[in-house]
């Protein structure tokens, strides 16, 4: 593959191609000082505007909590560089509850106040739940009575009355939490505008090859009592947020006819759902 040619204001070099998703490539690079910094290179696809969404987050978030964006260029951003130890590596050596802790300090981080006015730039929190919306009208209208239909009723009540209005990560997980020179910060946002809850919610259907973990009752209440205390809320809240973003997520498996994953979501938020009710 040739070396891509980055802007000489940015006065990198010795590019390293260290992964390749269906999105971007990331290159390690080195900064005039010697630092290591990360380049994202985006490819044109679908979801495009959300990586430049999440571009606008980093500018406003200036390093709190989540990496420092150092420079774009058209499809490019140049990354502060957030460290090798991901944080599914601290729930493999040291357990799902030290990674849950460490998962809670980060979301403190990203939401302190800023002290600038919101990106007019990110999805508001509404628009980004349009597959969902979409999946429980279509099962409405076809009288089935779908976990989808009563998740976008509460999906409907969470965004009415949210209980903070904060940009938002959007993919908050154990591979976008990162430990390195400044501690751990995240990696990779997708630049929401909405309740924190939706950010906690994710944790919960995460890491994606331990159902174990995600099935597990104690393990959903332990999360839920975790980040309610970390974002002021119930965990009643943070409960109903998760069954609203897995059957969100789910939604969007169904668009891609991806069964196995849309499966997957809707047994978790099934679990979630239980334990909601034993609250």
């Amino acid at each position: 593959m040739d070396t891509p040619a980055f802007p000489a204001r940015w006065k990198v070099s010795a590019p390293e191609l260290i992964a390749e998703t269906f999105s971007s490539r990331i290159w390690k690079v080195l900064r005039e000082d010697g630092s290591p910094a990360i380049v994202k290179a985006l490819k044109p696809f679908d979801d495009f505007a959300d990586e430049l969404r999440g571009e606008h987050y980093l500018a406003w978030r200036r390093g709190e909590g989540a990496v420092r964006l150092l420079g774009r260029d058209g499809r490019s951003m140049l990354l502060e560089y957030a460290g090798e130890t991901l944080l599914q590596q601290v729930l493999d050596e040291q357990g799902d509850n030290a990674a849950t802790a460490i998962a809670a300090e980060v979301m403190a981080k990203l939401f302190s106040q800023g002290k600038d006015p919101f990106p007019p730039e990110l999805q508001p929190l509404r628009e980004r739940f349009s597959s969902l919306f979409k999946k429980a009208a279509t099962d409405r209208d076809s009288d089935h009575d779908s976990l989808y239909v009563e998740a976008a009723i509460i999906a409907d009540r969470l965004l009415a009355d949210p209980h903070d209005i904060r940009p938002l990560h959007g993919d908050l997980h154990h591979e976008n939490i990162l430990h390195g020179p400044r501690g751990w910060l995240a990696i990779d946002p997708k630049g929401v505008l909405g309740d924190p809850g939706f950010d906690a919610a994710n944790m919960l259907y995460n890491p994606l090859d331990r159902d174990d973990l995600c099935l597990d009752p104690e393990r959903i209440a332990h999360m839920a009592e975790v980040f309610a205390n970390t974002l002021g809320q119930t965990p009643t809240a943070i409960l109903d947020h998760a069954i609203a973003y897995g059957c969100l997520s789910a939604s969007w498996h169904h668009e891609d006819d991806n069964a196995v994953e849309e499966n997957r979501e809707l047994s978790i938020a099934e679990a979630v759902r239980a334990v909601r009710a034993s609250f």
